[in-house]
């Protein structure tokens, strides 16, 4: 495993893990592509993305379980609590506390996290949300 590529990694969960969304430049790439349907391409829309996410949940915190780097991916399994205060994809704060894990993998490029694809289990946390995941999923 590349030492470079976990140390880029650990930036993106310290990054979570302040609510500090001034440090994007120092992972992630400005053309960045994400996969992800709720987070739009570029590194704007993904500093976008964590803000809504630090408002809905103002005490996420992020731990680091796993990381597998070979060429130019990276792969890490993530495990996220919080506690829901504020709209997240439409859903009001319910004060519910949630736990989720996700699977990340990047591609990186001169240095920084330049495309993403993840896999969460959203089902899970909607009904962790107290949402019916099937209406919640057409929103």
């Amino acid at each position: 495993m590349s030492r470079n590529h976990h140390t880029l990694v650990q930036s993106f969960v310290d990054m979570i893990n302040n609510h500090d969304v001034s440090t994007m430049e120092e992972h992630t790439a400005p053309g960045h592509l994400d996969h992800n349907p709720a987070v739009a391409d570029g590194i704007d829309a993904n500093r976008a993305f964590w803000v809504q996410v630090f408002a809905a949940f103002p005490d996420l915190k992020a731990e680091l379980h796993d990381v597998i780097a070979e060429g130019d991916r990276v792969a890490a399994r993530l495990e996220y609590s919080a506690t829901h205060q504020g709209t997240f994809l439409g859903i009001p704060a319910s004060g519910r506390p949630v736990n989720f894990q996700s699977i990340d993998i990047w591609r990186v490029q001169d240095g920084l996290l330049a495309e993403h694809w993840d896999q969460l289990n959203m089902d899970d946390l909607f009904r962790q949300l107290g949402v019916d995941p099937a209406p919640a999923a057409q929103a």
